[in-house]
């Protein structure tokens, strides 16, 4: 067992005096003492946040190595760093959660009225949900959330696909492609009823805008109001777009996102499961073909409709509003 009398001794003394978990254990000792006092790992912190830019350097970026090298080579004597290494940087920096060599991308706010038309967005789900628990389907009213999937490709095989088999137990593709357009798709979903209507075309101008309107119009009975959720891309807005709404009064009411703030619009859902299902790896020999499809799957998802909701922050609405 590789042990001996004095070790048995200490067992059992620590299991007299701390009982038998800890005696299975080290104790906790004085350890090393830092070398490094709290001042040292402020300088070492400060260096981290800022550009190595700022200090003359070609990097847009830290590395370990390099902000290693600066700490030896420019921080005063005091903070005893000369002789400081890459693994005792990074523990520093991991236990301060600092990670200076990670990028993340966030969205700056933008729109003035960000927080005023994230709340009108979130009412409309917030009456949505009403309608559905409360079952009031007297209310003569619908309420849609709609945005655009452009530039759909349709891509098509030069040589075919080899389907798994024995051998190989997925499927097989040639690197070369032949590109034959792209088109977008334009779809709004009824968030009472989880039905879609979708409109494809090779454009999304105004006209295609329109056009998607006129079906909306036509599915819904004349006495119904329609409120519908959507981005501000210029097209919702264009002249086009408000000679057609004139022609309809209190037909339509629109309800705009924030400006960059696409997440709040529930339709990204229905395409995000597009995108990752039926768009995944997709090949068509032709746009016509590529068209049939999309609409074949939206067809599919009509006949079992999936009402998609909206429950994030719902009970914490901005403006002191409760439900």
């Amino acid at each position: 067992m590789h042990t001996n009398r004095t070790k048995i001794y200490l067992v059992v003394d620590k299991a007299i005096s701390f009982g038998v978990e800890k005696a299975l254990k080290d104790l906790p000792g004085r350890g090393k003492k830092r070398t490094i006092d709290n001042e040292g790992r402020t300088f070492i912190i400060k260096a981290a946040c800022t550009k190595p830019s700022e200090f003359g350097y070609p990097h847009e970026v830290w590395t370990n190595r390099l902000l290693t090298e600066y700490l030896r080579e420019k921080a005063p004597e005091e903070y005893n760093l000369g002789n400081i290494s890459n693994g005792t940087v990074s523990k520093i920096l991991t236990k301060s959660n600092i990670r200076p060599h990670k990028i993340r991308y966030y969205m700056e706010k933008t729109d003035p009225e960000h927080e005023k038309k994230q709340t009108e967005v979130l009412h409309v789900y917030r009456e949505v949900k009403v309608l559905r628990e409360g079952g009031d389907t007297e209310k003569l009213c619908a309420i849609l959330s709609y945005d655009e999937k452009p530039g759909i490709q349709a891509i098509g095989n030069i040589y075919p696909d080899k389907q798994p088999n024995e051998k190989h137990g997925y499927i097989s593709r040639n690197h070369d492609y032949k590109r034959n357009g792209t088109l977008s798709l334009m779809a709004g979903i009824d968030l009472i009823s989880g039905q879609l209507i979708p409109l494809v075309e090779e454009r999304h101008r105004s006209l295609e805008f329109v056009k998607w309107l006129n079906l909306v119009d036509k599915y819904y009975p004349d006495d119904y109001k329609i409120t519908i959720i959507l981005d501000n891309h210029s097209v919702h807005t264009s002249r086009e777009t408000m000679r057609y709404l004139s022609s309809r009064p209190w037909r339509f009411h629109f309800v705009f996102t924030p400006t960059h703030a696409s997440w709040l619009n529930v339709i990204e859902m229905f395409f995000s499961k597009m995108a990752r299902s039926m768009l995944r790896g997709i090949r068509a020999d032709s746009k016509d073909e590529l068209k049939s499809r999309m609409l074949e799957y939206i067809r599919e998802l009509n006949n079992e409709p999936v009402v998609f909701t909206w429950g994030w922050k719902m009970d914490e609405m901005p403006g002191g509003i409760t439900p």
